[in-house]
Order: structure tokens, then sequence, then C-alpha cells
């Protein structure tokens, strides 16, 4: 019986349903019912014969009306109280052992809705997750999880696993699967970009894609841009909760070896959840976590690509920055990896070395100072090279030497010595401006350096100034490397932390030049922002936030890999042509030598 028709029934004969056992209405009526008592009857009794229901079009869609009801709702104990996780793993069950009836109309959809429906209520409670476990869901979830249908469905799967995992109580549930889970989520966060991009994104015509999977994505709405746009964020979300999955494992120190695999880690240093999914810190958030284990330490310090990535990370305005700190610190921290990185992290780190506070890390510039300058001069059997050297004398001189200087040099009459230091650095400062009139960029540096070396450190803002004028003089003699120093310098000084706009355009450039697109892009989006531009984006900003777009999308990769192997393909087939045609032109001439 349908929603419609059944509204017509009477109340009277739908209470006299209810005394004789019976489901008097559809799952949409039951939800309508005013009557606790009777709304609880029916609940309980259509949830326990719903893997039994004939019809597959009012399954699934009850399945959906479930799920968004999930949604709005987590924390709602109604339907987890009266066996919903019970109904869902007997659908779970029911779509692996019975091909044929998952692939009767509708019913397609069934494990998807079950497997949502599942992470959604358990993402926020673990009371519902222990239900969930006690139901037996995590057998067929994983079953899921192996690729018994599609990506779509491995989602959601992976998605529920997640929040299973996180809580004390249900983690042991999870963890009977341990190295299975562990492999197929590293397997899925390595690879679901590209089976996304093939299996669908690819597919150029409508009618070659999953008609169901279309269904998912847009909900019937939209052509084939928006199905694209979608594919890209599940895609982005079904490796962060791959990764989520694997950092539950990490947190409890289980599987470190198997997740520290030298190629996954390669890997993981480029998986980022990108624009289409910023809220969630993707493969950083997994990093972290291994930093904070000896055995993590380990394996990510012996990793050149993971290092350089923290280090990039580190001195970017992305919002997982301080993340990037983090793990740089831990690493210099103990003595087993800290010279394994030190020599690559020092000359990233010294940038921000007057960092005053970020993500509720106060003081950071300071501790960023006591862990490099840890050991200073020499440890056992290792010397620093020339350049190291260089670098951390200049941090023992700015955060040390000069500080101690310039508090006992304006102890007594403190605005009037500031006053006369900040007129003479602005006469530097018009002198530099001079030559860069006249096109004497080298001249303009030479200026800035003794303007920045004469600056005291109180005057933090003239100071940004000095270093994001120098920055922009090496960005126009092509020194990319010293802009992006002097500006996130700049960046660092600015009150809030990364505020300064026309720092962030001139290290967006810089990076651009350097081929750092997902940095460019975080810079250039954070310099629109903070310019406030009241709706109109100028057109070389606009023209740079498309350029990095492009190049960071998450499917630019898979689409190269794609077109790789056509052309190795088209070229095979080209000389496996030219190589048969004097075959048979000898074959033709064969038979006129034997006559």
């Amino acid at each position: 019986m349908d929603h419609f028709s059944c509204k017509g029934t009477n109340k009277m004969a739908r209470r006299s349903h209810a005394v004789v056992g019976f489901r008097p209405c559809c799952f949409f009526c039951v939800m309508e019912e005013k009557d606790p008592c009777l709304r609880k009857a029916w609940l309980e009794l259509s949830l326990s014969d719903m893997h039994m229901t004939r019809d597959d079009t009012e399954l699934a869609l009850t399945l959906s009306f479930i799920w968004r009801f999930a949604m709005a709702d987590p924390g709602n104990p109604e339907l987890p109280s009266l066996g919903v996780f019970e109904c869902m793993a007997k659908l779970l069950k029911k779509s692996l052992e019975d091909a044929e009836w998952v692939m009767t109309g509708q019913n397609v959809y069934v494990p998807y809705y079950a497997a949502h429906i599942i992470g959604s209520y358990t993402m926020k409670k673990p009371d519902f997750a222990v239900k969930a476990v006690e139901s037996g869901v995590i057998a067929p979830l994983v079953e899921l999880m192996r690729g018994k249908m599609s990506w779509v469905e491995q989602r959601v799967v992976v998605r529920a696993l997640g929040h299973l995992a996180s809580y004390e109580r249900t983690f042991e549930a999870v963890a009977a699967y341990e190295d299975e889970v562990v492999r197929l989520a590293m397997d899925i966060a390595t690879t679901c970009v590209y089976v996304v991009y093939e299996a669908f994104v690819s597919v150029q015509e409508r009618e070659g894609r999953v008609r169901y999977h279309c269904d998912l994505l847009t909900r019937g709405l939209g052509g084939l841009e928006m199905e694209d746009r979608k594919a890209e964020e599940w895609a982005s979300q079904l490796q962060c909760w791959s990764l989520h999955l694997l950092s539950c494992f990490a947190y409890k120190q289980m599987s470190i070896s198997l997740i520290c695999n030298k190629n996954f880690l390669k890997e993981l240093s480029q998986m980022w959840g990108g624009l289409v999914n910023h809220t969630s810190p993707a493969s950083i958030g997994l990093i972290r976590i291994l930093c904070y284990s000896k055995q993590g330490r380990g394996h990510v310090s012996n990793s050149r690509e993971m290092i350089l990535s923290l280090c990039n990370l580190s001195r970017s305005s992305d919002d997982w920055q301080y993340m990037g700190v983090d793990c740089l610190l831990l690493l210099l921290k103990d003595q087993e990896t800290r010279y394994k990185v030190l020599e690559t992290s020092l000359f990233y780190l010294v940038d921000l070395v007057e960092l005053k506070a970020l993500n509720d890390r106060p003081n950071l510039g300071d501790r960023i100072t006591r862990v490099l300058l840890m050991d200073n001069n020499k440890k056992k059997g290792y010397a620093y090279t020339y350049k190291a050297q260089k670098a951390l004398k200049e941090i023992w001189r700015i955060k040390l030497e000069r500080r101690k200087r310039e508090r006992k040099l304006i102890e007594g009459d403190n605005q009037e010595r500031l006053a006369e230091a900040s007129v003479v650095v602005n006469l530097i400062k018009k002198q530099a401006n001079q030559f860069l009139c006249v096109g004497d960029i080298e001249g303009a540096i030479k200026c800035y350096n003794e303007a920045i070396g004469l600056c005291p450190l109180k005057l933090r803002r003239k100071r940004m100034s000095l270093f994001s004028d120098r920055g922009e003089c090496y960005l126009l003699i092509g020194d990319a490397d010293a802009a992006i120093s002097d500006c996130t310098r700049a960046l660092c000084l600015s009150e809030p932390v990364n505020t300064h706009g026309k720092s962030l355009w001139t290290r967006s450039r810089a990076y651009d030049i350097k081929g750092l697109s997902r940095e460019s892009l975080m810079d250039c989006i954070m310099f629109v922002n903070v310019r406030s531009f009241r709706g109109k984006i100028p057109y070389y900003a606009a023209q740079m936030i498309s350029k990095q777009i492009e190049s960071t999308c998450l499917f630019e990769e898979a689409r190269a890999t794609r077109l790789r192997k056509m052309m190795l393909k088209d070229k095979i087939h080209g000389l496996s042509t030219i190589t048969e045609e004097p075959r048979k032109k000898k074959e033709r001439k064969k038979p006129d030598r034997l006559d």
C-alpha cells in the first residue's frame, strides 16, 4: 500500500489492524502517527519485516526517508531503540547473499542507504555505535568494503566503519578485522581517485554511466558537469574517510609498520582533502598521529617526499598549517629523527620564528626557536653544514642577542628611541623606493637589508612591510625561494597571522613559479578574502585561482595517466601497423621467387 492510498484509511481501522498485529499502512504514514504507543508498535513491526518487502520501489524510498531522518537528527534514539540497526544488517546481508534480488528494480539502492543510515546514526553517539555492533553490522560492512559492489557503496561503508572505530567501546569489533581493514583502507585511499575517474568521470556519454550512481550523485538534477563535480567531492570523501579509518588504528599504535609502507607514505604525502572537502585534515591528520609514535616518526623521517610536503605546509596559509609545524617539531625533538630532517626543515622553520600564535598555539615562534637551537653546536659524530650553521646563527641573533640588546636600549626612553629608529628606517625605505623607480632592484634590496637590520623588533608592522617589499624585489629578479621566505616572515608578523594582502599575492606568484599549485591557490584565495574586493575579484587574481584550481583538481593526475596510456597504446598500435606492412609485401613476393 503506498503512502497516498494509506492516507484514506480511517484512524479506527488503523487501530484495529494494530491490535491484531498487522502493519496497517506504509512507513511514511507510521512516521506521521501522533499516538506514541501506536507509532512505537508500528515502527518496530515495520523495521522487523522490512527485509521481506517485495515492492522494491517502496523499500528504496523508505530507506531514503530513514537516511534523511537520521541525517537531520542523528541523536534521536527512536529508531535505534526500535531495531533500525538489526533491520539494516539484515538488508545488507540479503544484498550480499542474493545477487539477483539486489539487481532487481530499485533494490540496487538498498546497500548504499543501509550503510549510510548506520554511519549517520553512529557519527555522534557511542551508545548507538554499541547497538550497531551488537546488531551484527560489522561483517556485511567489511564485505562491501572489499568491493563487492562499487566505489559508491565503499564510500558510505568506510564512513560507517570509521565512526565505529572512533569509539573505545566499539573499536575492538572493527579491530577483529585489523589486517584486512587496514590493507583495504590503504588500497582505497591510494586508488579511489583513479577508480572514480575511470569508472565514472572519463565516461563522457551519460548513457554509459551507471544509472543509479548518477541518481545518487545529483538526485536526477543537472547534467554531466554537475555529476563530475559531485563525483570529485565523493572521491575526496572516500579518500579522506579511508585515511580517518587508518588514523583510528594508528592512534591505538596498531598496524604502524603496515601503514608506514614506503610507497604508501609517498602517496600519502600528496593526498589533499582539497577545496571540495576542506573540513577534513586528509593526509596530515594521519601523518600527525604517526609522528606521535616513535615507530611512526622513524618511518616518516625516512621519506623525503613526506618531509618536503610537511615543510611546504608549514610555510603556507592552509588551515592545517599548524599541523605541519607540529609534525616537524615532533620529528626535531626526537634525537633519533632530528638529524634526518633538520637540514631540510631548518630553512623553512627559520621563517616562522617570529610567529606569535597560530590556531590557539601561543608563542609558537618561541617554541620553534627552542627546538631548532637544541644541541646548537654539535652532536657526536655530526656537524652542521655551513648553510645550517648560518641559519641557526641568524635565529640566535634575532631571537636572543638582538632582543636582549634592544630591551636594554629602550628601557629608559622607550618612545623616543623607537621614534628615532622609525624615522631612520623610513628614510632608508624612501631611498629603496627611489632605486625601484629607476629600475635598480639590487640597490633597493641593499637598502631593505639595511632597514631590516636597523628596524627594532618591537616595530612589527614596519618590519612586516620591509620584508614584504624585499620579497617583491626578489620576485622581480626571479629568486622565488627568497621571495617566499621574506613573504612568510612578513605574514608571521601580520596580525592576525597570514592576513597581509601584498605578501599573500607575492608569495602566491612565487609558489606558482616553483610549481607548488596547492600553496599558490591557498595564498591567492586568502588574498582575495583579506582584501575584500566587494564581490568583484580582480582579473589577475581570478586568473591565478582558475589556473591553480585546474592544476590541483583531484582527477588531474588520473586524467594525465589515462592520456599517457592512450598515447602509448596508439604508439604501439602505430608501430605494429608499420612492422606488419613489410611482412605482407614479403609474403606476396615469396611465390614469385619459388616459380
